[in-house]
């Protein structure tokens, strides 16, 4: 039988009696309603991961279905007879290897300098304190809040005048101007989640502080870095309003200024090309995060320690 005693402080009956073993193993009917939640969760995210990737599937199929068959009152969800005539006319056009080389190097130079500037920014609000360390923290906040829309006109003027209209450092100059606060502010979390004591214990054996940084603390920043390039690809591998600004010339366009080519006021929207040119362009990214997709998610996770 299980007795009340009184506890001294608090004067509460506490119960005391058998308990259970540890290791005894839950009722069924717990472990049915766990099993049954469990059914549910994981038929909610089925159902949004099929809503998220249904457009994605309706871009590849229609990109494969004959021009005789995009318009048909039935819709085909299955591409079939499927047809190559859209990948191939996107292939034999030599505007879109010029866009893909133009976006490609624009991508490179940005994720670089991004990077780069990121890091070494990141540092030093991170390791260092100095005078202004919470101002230059709260200016990379703002500038992020800034609508992109807003600086337009400033900006086209400024390339004007320094002659930098459709060319790649033009370009490239914008994309780094609004990436590098994102990427100062992703870094950082990384950096302060790497205990300054690991630093200190190298110095300790013989290293000095710059050393010890990039022995020690450097290769655990791997994740932080994978993350942070992968976000500057995309911003820019994506980018579309800064391009229509910028590239004023229709032989130096990108490859989201590259896919109006298949539309025009005068004539109907070609939907096959425009489907077929989507899925080429998305190609570099799904293979990007198909090859870092590991380090990009423990980067994530890692970063969200402190910030």
């Amino acid at each position: 039988m299980s007795t009340s005693t009184f506890s001294r402080t608090g004067g509460r009956p506490s119960r005391t009696g058998p308990r259970p073993a540890a290791g005894t193993p839950a009722p069924s009917g717990r472990r049915s309603r766990r099993r049954r939640s469990r059914w549910v969760l994981n038929a909610i995210a089925v159902l949004a991961a099929l809503v998220w990737v249904f457009p994605v599937y309706w871009m590849v199929n229609t990109a494969l279905v004959p021009t005789s068959e995009l318009f048909t009152l039935t819709p085909r969800f299955v591409p079939y007879p499927t047809s190559f005539e859209h990948f191939s006319g996107v292939l034999r056009d030599g505007k879109f290897w010029s866009a893909l080389r133009m976006s490609a190097v624009v991508a490179l130079v940005v994720v670089v300098l991004a990077v780069l500037f990121g890091f070494l920014a990141a540092v030093a609000v991170s390791r260092f304190r100095f005078r202004g360390r919470g101002a230059l923290i709260m200016l990379v906040i703002v500038v992020q809040m800034l609508p992109a829309e807003a600086l337009f006109i400033s900006q086209f003027r400024m390339l004007d005048d320094w002659n930098l209209l459709s060319s790649v450092p033009g370009l490239s100059l914008l994309c780094l101007g609004g990436i590098v606060p994102f990427t100062v502010w992703l870094l950082r979390g990384f950096i302060d989640g790497v205990p300054v004591e690991l630093e200190e214990a190298a110095m300790v054996d013989g290293c000095s502080r710059v050393g010890a940084f990039f022995r020690v603390t450097l290769p655990l920043l791997g994740p932080g870095l994978v993350t942070s390039s992968v976000f500057a690809f995309l911003h820019t591998w994506n980018e579309y309003n800064l391009a229509l600004i910028v590239m004023t010339k229709t032989d130096h366009a990108t490859l989201p200024l590259w896919l109006r080519s298949f539309s025009s006021e005068t004539s109907a929207t070609d939907w096959g090309g425009v489907m077929a040119g989507s899925t080429l362009i998305a190609v570099p990214v799904i293979a990007l995060f198909l090859s870092v997709h590991s380090r990009m998610g423990s980067g994530l996770v890692a970063g969200a320690v402190k910030g």
